[in-house]
């Protein structure tokens, strides 16, 4: 195995981690990490990015991703909160290079502007619909 494949393996294997640690914290992000997760997998490791997409509980974010479906609100926010927040403390170490800043903040406010128009999954209205179409088959 090469070294490039090594380290995405352990990258994607990091971003797993992530994923799943703000599956439980509010204010870490969970989608956003998996993807990242799904990505490196997929540039290193069929197997594991296999496992991922079928994982039964880090699959559904990558797949409604994926899928169109978007995001969930939670999601959103707490990506948006951690984006300004990481951004926030980038600025505050490089105070004095103004271009810095600037690209900073352009970064930002571009990264918002893309998960603000994501479609916002709504998990319980697909769920209340599935169990109206099975009613109505049955």
């Amino acid at each position: 195995m090469d070294i490039r494949k090594a380290f995405l393996i352990f990258a994607g294997s990091v971003f797993v981690g992530l994923g799943v640690i703000g599956m439980f914290l509010p204010l870490v992000p969970t989608t956003v990490f998996l993807l990242l997760a799904a990505y490196c997998y997929s540039r290193s490791s069929e197997r594991f990015h296999t496992w991922l997409l079928n994982n039964r509980w880090c699959g559904a974010y990558i797949k409604n991703y994926r899928d169109g479906r978007g995001m969930t609100a939670r999601s959103k926010a707490s990506t948006i909160l951690i984006l300004w927040a990481s951004i926030g403390v980038s600025i505050w170490f490089v105070s004095g290079k103004f271009w810095v800043t600037l690209m900073l903040l352009a970064i930002a406010i571009g990264v918002t502007i893309h998960l603000l128009w994501l479609k916002t999954y709504h998990p319980e209205e697909e769920s209340q619909e599935l169990s109206s179409a099975a009613d109505e088959t049955a």
